[in-house]
């Protein structure tokens, strides 16, 4: 059972989906004999006995270039709808930071393979930091994991809605004795219901294969804006200005978040048949992921100019084929991501239930639990749907210390005090750089957020 599950991690190819399936090794225990031997506890659970570690990785089964599909999968997302919009408002010379990030988060996950190399029986990020830090390590990487998922979710939820809305624009829904909810809000409420069974899910592996459209969608996205650009449709004539220095801040944010993945990377590593190619593996993904990004957003900006959307696909034209198809396929993404995203939180739940309860009623906690988050990310992405200020919030505060920080710090101090001077300099800086990125954008955001619901409340 336990080598099924581990080939399944290996095979999926989207990040969110990997980020909730990165304690699959305790999902085996429950599957296998009713009661997790693996010696969690809350959220500093999944410490790996030598065997269970040995064990894993032996059943490394992934190729190069399954490695590269897998992590080119896990970066792109939600970030990719966004870069358009970023560019315009940060300016052109803003690609610079873009690539500038993509830099310096394929050496943080080389870094993380070091860290690997040197503790073999780590077998997530949250190993790690509890192998550099103990285990307030331990809490600390696991509760940014878990606000990373939570605010992935709510982003998610939004985007549902705004294409949700978009592709349905002529639906009219009244609902008798809630007069105040919006056609939209009523269509996406019902969305989100129709998904919430899945949360009901106990084993991962019937809904792994929901997750490996994610590339898929992000190629459609791809190849609707160059086929609109390409057929006549919308000229690519607008210029985009320099720079906007004040608005860097907020679309770091963005930009950083589109690069999140860093905590699924041990995964992989483990996943890899050779290890040793790891960094090879990163540089081809990044590098991938950054081109792509930057050709994205240079054809957004200069097709839409100030009027670009924070989600490329609502800028597209409605009325084209293919328009409608990348609308389907935003639209339909959310609804596979929630059982696998809230994976984590709801095996956490189970092996912390006491172990006199029937599997039955363990299933119905987690369940009622799941669908009570679930309508909680729900309320939050209807009462604040504002995708790019929530997504740059995410990535200021969360991603650019999973992406940046935390694995520069690791490093520091596993390799303490073997380290050289000229890396340990390096690294101070990736630590300081990424803090000062991560408060200004923070500071930035938020304060797009607020005035943004104030003046929506004011209206």
């Amino acid at each position: 059972m336990l080598g099924k599950l581990r080939k399944s991690v290996a095979k999926l190819p989207f990040h969110e989906s990997n980020l909730a399936l990165k304690q699959v090794k305790c999902d085996a225990c429950i599957e296998e004999n009713g009661v997790c031997k693996c010696d969690n506890g809350g959220i500093e659970g999944m410490v790996m006995t030598e065997d269970a570690a040995g064990q894993q990785a032996r059943s490394g089964n992934s190729s190069f270039l399954h490695a590269v599909l897998n992590m080119s999968g896990m970066l792109i997302g939600l970030g990719q709808l966004s870069t358009p919009y970023a560019l315009e408002n940060g300016g052109w010379g803003s690609v610079f930071l873009l690539v500038g990030l993509g830099f310096i988060c394929t050496y943080t996950s080389h870094v993380l393979g070091k860290c690997l190399d040197k503790n073999p029986k780590s077998e997530s990020f949250a190993d790690i930091g509890e192998n550099a830090f103990g285990r307030k390590g331990r809490v600390l990487t696991a509760t940014f994991i878990y606000i990373e998922i939570f605010m992935a979710l709510v982003s998610y939820t939004i985007s549902l809605h705004d294409n949700l809305i978009t592709v349905l624009s002529r639906t009219q829904i009244k609902l008798p004795g809630v007069p105040n909810l919006h056609t939209s809000q009523l269509i996406t409420v019902v969305a989100v219901l129709i998904a919430l069974p899945s949360l009901w899910l106990r084993d991962l592996s019937s809904v792994s294969f929901l997750s490996s459209g994610g590339i898929l969608m992000s190629l459609v996205i791809f190849i609707s804006v160059v086929c609109t650009a390409a057929f006549g449709s919308v000229e690519a004539n607008h210029s985009i200005p320099f720079l906007h220095v004040k608005n860097i801040p907020a679309i770091s944010g963005l930009y950083i978040y589109s690069y999140a993945g860093h905590f699924v990377f041990p995964n992989l590593y483990k996943a890899m048949k050779d290890p040793s190619k790891f960094t090879k593996v990163s540089i081809v993904s990044f590098a991938a992921c950054t081109l792509l990004y930057t050709a994205l957003a240079f054809l957004g900006a200069k097709m839409f100019g100030p009027e670009v959307n924070p989600q490329i696909t609502l800028s597209l034209p409605r009325h084209h084929f293919i328009t409608k198809i990348a609308l389907w396929a935003t639209v339909l993404t959310p609804m596979t991501k929630y059982a696998l995203e809230f994976a984590p939180f709801a095996i956490q739940l189970e092996n912390n239930l006491p172990d006199s309860l029937s599997s039955r009623m363990k299933l119905i906690i987690r369940g009622f639990v799941g669908s009570i988050l679930l309508l909680v990310i729900l309320s939050l992405a209807l009462s604040v749907p504002y995708f790019e200020h929530v997504l740059s919030l995410t990535g200021s505060l969360v991603s650019v210390c999973i992406c940046m920080t935390f694995p520069s710090a690791f490093y520091i101090k596993l390799s303490w005090p073997h380290i050289s001077k000229p890396v340990l300099i390096l690294n101070l800086f990736l630590i300081a750089f990424g803090s000062i990125l991560g408060v200004l954008g923070i500071i930035s955001s938020a304060k797009m957020l607020i005035k943004t619901l104030l003046r929506a409340r004011s209206t």
